[in-house]
């Protein structure tokens, strides 16, 4: 059995269907949020990795480099918001990320 464009594209939709229904389900903690968000850039990485894989280009893979650079600061801003969520009101949860405006 050989592994088609068809199978990595429906592994990327359905990291992307996981990850929407993540955030949609879950609006409350914010480090599942996060973590949602960086599984829909996985199953956009994918996409990618895939279409550069099977049409012998490296731009798909050169932009993967880009969007996991922009995933990495991402998860950093976030995480240093949360840690400042939790110093101030000793809990995680999204509905008090209003008071944190200055």
């Amino acid at each position: 059995m050989t592994l088609t464009l068809g199978h990595f594209l429906s592994l990327g939709a359905m990291l992307f269907a996981l990850s929407v229904v993540g955030i949609f389900l879950n609006r409350r903690n914010l480090i599942v949020l996060l973590m949602a968000i960086e599984l829909m850039l996985l199953a956009v990485n994918t996409n990618f990795v895939a279409f550069s894989y099977y049409l012998n280009d490296l731009h798909g893979q050169v932009f993967v480099l880009f969007i996991m650079t922009v995933a990495a600061a991402e998860a950093a801003i976030g995480l240093a918001i949360l840690v400042l969520l939790f110093r101030n009101k000793n809990s995680i949860s999204v509905d008090e990320l209003n008071s944190l405006k200055g």
